[in-house]
C-alpha cells in the first residue's frame, strides 16, 4: 500500500497564499505516484486532517526551512510523534536543483554580476533552520560567484530591510532580493517595498518543487516498510 502524503503548512494569512498551496497539492496529486492529502489550516484543523487518513501516511511540510515562521510553528506544535504507521520529513531545504531554480529566477529578473544579492528568509526560532538558509546562501553565492547577504523579515537579524541597506552603503547600486519561500503571500508586499533592483518570484511553481516531495515521500516510504 503506498503511503499516503500529507501536506502540512498554515494557510491562514492570504487566500491567495492559500490558493497556490492548494495548486501545490493538485500538482503533486497529478503525478499519480502517491494519494495526496492537504492539511493547510490551524494546528487543530491540520492535526484533524492528519489523523483522518487511513492507512500509513508521510507528513511532508510544504514550507522551505527558514522560509515560514507561521507554518514551522504549526509544525512543531503537532504531535507527530503519537502517530501509528506513519512518519514525517523535514521542510525544504539546500536542494541543489532548487538553489539553481533560485539562481536562474535571479538571472531572470534582471540581476547581473555587478548587483548586490540579499537571500530573503522569514526566520524562525529553530538553528537548524537558520542553518539551512546559511547553506542555501552559500550555494547560491557559489552558483551566482557573487557574494549574498542573508535578511530576514521576522525573529533573526539581520532584517532583509538592514541587509539592502548595507549593500547599498557599501557601493552596490543596485541589490537584487532572493525570495526564500515556497509559495506567494502577504511578505512579499514587504518585499517590494524593499524598492529593490529586482525581487524574484516565489520558488512555486516549478516542477522541481514537485519533484523534490515525491523524492522526500520516496525515502519516507523506505522507512515504513
Amino acid at each position: 500500500m503506498v503511503p499516503t502524503m500529507v501536506l502540512v503548512a498554515d494557510d491562514s494569512r492570504d487566500a491567495h497564499r492559500r490558493e497556490a498551496l492548494c495548486g501545490l497539492a493538485e500538482a503533486v496529486a497529478e503525478r499519480g505516484e502517491a494519494p495526496v492529502t492537504a492539511a493547510f489550516g490551524s494546528p487543530a484543523e491540520v492535526s484533524a486532517t492528519i489523523r483522518s487518513v487511513r492507512g500509513p501516511k508521510v507528513v511532508v511540510p510544504a514550507f522551505v526551512a527558514g522560509g515560514d515562521v507561521a507554518s514551522a510553528h504549526l509544525l512543531s506544535r503537532l504531535d507527530l510523534g503519537q502517530l501509528e504507521n506513519s512518519c514525517h520529513t523535514s521542510p525544504l531545504g539546500a536542494v541543489p536543483s532548487i538553489v539553481a531554480d533560485l539562481a536562474g529566477r535571479l538571472a531572470d529578473s534582471g540581476w547581473r554580476t555587478e548587483d548586490g544579492v540579499v537571500l530573503a528568509a522569514d526566520g524562525t526560532t529553530g538553528a537548524e533552520e537558520r542553518q539551512v538558509v546559511m547553506d542555501v546562501a552559500r550555494m547560491l553565492s557559489r552558483r551566482l560567484s557573487s557574494p549574498v547577504q542573508v535578511g530576514y523579515l521576522r525573529t533573526w537579524a539581520p532584517s532583509v530591510f538592514d541587509a539592502v541597506d548595507r549593500l547599498r552603503r557599501d557601493g552596490r547600486d543596485r541589490v537584487a532580493v532572493a525570495a526564500w519561500r515556497l509559495v506567494d503571500g502577504p511578505d512579499f508586499d514587504l518585499l517590494r517595498g524593499l524598492e529593490a533592483t529586482a525581487i524574484t518570484a516565489p520558488l512555486w511553481p516549478s516542477e522541481l518543487v514537485v519533484d523534490t516531495l515525491l523524492a522526500q515521500h520516496r525515502a519516507a516510504k523506505r522507512r515504513l516498510t
